[in-house]
């Protein structure tokens, strides 16, 4: 039985409804500020019907859906795919600087072998 609906497809966060029924994500204390692109949120709706409120996400590239960004030099965790020495590829924890993947070196592609710590 079709019923009524009103579908609005956002093409980005500056979408009139991008936030519609999206929370602020709380500040876990580890992060300085709201993010540029999604202004705390995290997410924004790609489309929403407004009568259902039934909607699509697409996370936020910048934080990775924290809602929150590092603004000085403290590094900031995100999740990567390393190879093993065994071939299989391995799941970590990986530091940048400013918190965003884009500013680490990929020059050898997503499931390089990580610089060795100290």
């Amino acid at each position: 039985m079709p019923h009524a609906s009103n579908v609005v497809e956002c093409t980005g966060p500056d979408s009139p409804h991008a936030f519609d029924i999206i929370p602020l994500q709380p500040r876990n204390g580890a992060l300085d500020a709201l993010c540029p692109i999604c202004h705390g949120h995290g997410q924004w709706n790609t489309e929403i019907d407004l009568v259902s409120f039934r909607c699509r996400r697409a996370i936020c590239d910048r934080c990775s859906g924290a809602g929150w960004v590092e603004t000085g030099n403290d590094p900031v965790g995100h999740p990567a795919i390393v190879m093993t020495a065994d071939g299989y590829p391995k799941w970590i924890i990986d530091f940048s600087p400013d918190g965003s993947a884009d500013a680490m070196d990929h020059a050898e592609g997503p499931l390089a072998e990580p610089p060795a710590r100290l």
